[in-house]
């Protein structure tokens, strides 16, 4: 079935899917990881692909940046393709000290300056969280794994440019570990559309301190968090 932003045939999509923002990432995953990976859509560039990890059928697309194109892109595999389980794996920026570039996070859950969330239930502060079993399932993994992760609350902004000291101040006066533009849009659509959504991320710049990844780190901490991505949704590397 073919919805406006994914031109894809019924049965294309696994029920699982991990989605990265960038198309590349989603090409580099589905290489890297997946057996016999298929190109199933490509409608504006966006890159989504099919294959299997021992046996079992599992799928990637790239989502676009914010909250307006991950909600469509979320919402349409939800409706149309038969998808139940998202796992959208991603950069953050730190806002912590004890959070260090190269960590991974786990989003159990999203604030948001959103006008998006103030809209879908009129008179209410909706509270973005995730499946609690997917979120208590990539907290195992990663820790199976021996790496430095994170479980809190997340911040998803709908500004990438946008300084303002003071929201950031609040923020992590308030414990929020780390600025994204995602999450919470991800979040949404899993309560409306009845379906597990998690946010998986690798921190990739500290917004307290002038620090970025390096290319190696970029390169190490990439399988990192799609491990964990994965681990949730019950596959074994």
């Amino acid at each position: 079935m073919t919805t406006p932003h994914i031109a894809a045939a019924p049965g294309d999509f696994a029920p699982d899917v991990l989605l990265p923002g960038d198309p590349r990432r989603a090409r580099r995953i589905a290489e890297t990881f997946f057996d016999d990976p298929r190109l199933v859509t490509d409608v504006r560039g966006i890159l989504g692909f099919t294959g299997s990890i021992g046996g079992r059928p599992i799928s990637v697309l790239a989502s676009g940046m914010g909250m307006p194109s991950v909600s469509i892109y979320a919402t349409e595999l939800a409706r149309s393709f038969g998808v139940t389980r998202i796992v959208r794996t991603g950069t953050l920026g730190a806002m912590q000290e004890h959070v260090a570039v190269g960590d991974v996070v786990i989003a159990s859950a999203a604030h948001t300056d959103s006008a998006m969330s103030e809209l879908r239930i009129p008179g209410v502060h909706f509270s973005h969280a995730p499946s609690f079993a997917l979120l208590r399932e990539a907290a195992a993994v990663a820790a199976g794994r021996g790496l430095k992760a994170h479980v809190g609350a997340v911040f998803t902004s709908d500004s990438f440019y946008g300084v303002r000291p003071e929201i950031t101040a609040g923020l992590t006066a308030h414990g929020v570990l780390a600025v994204e533009m995602e999450a919470a849009g991800l979040y949404a659509v899993g309560a409306a559309e009845g379906i597990e959504t998690l946010m998986v991320g690798t921190i990739s710049d500290h917004l307290l301190r002038a620090e970025e990844m390096t290319p190696e780190q970029r390169e190490t901490t990439f399988v990192d968090m799609v491990a964990v991505a994965l681990g949730s949704l019950g596959f074994t590397l």
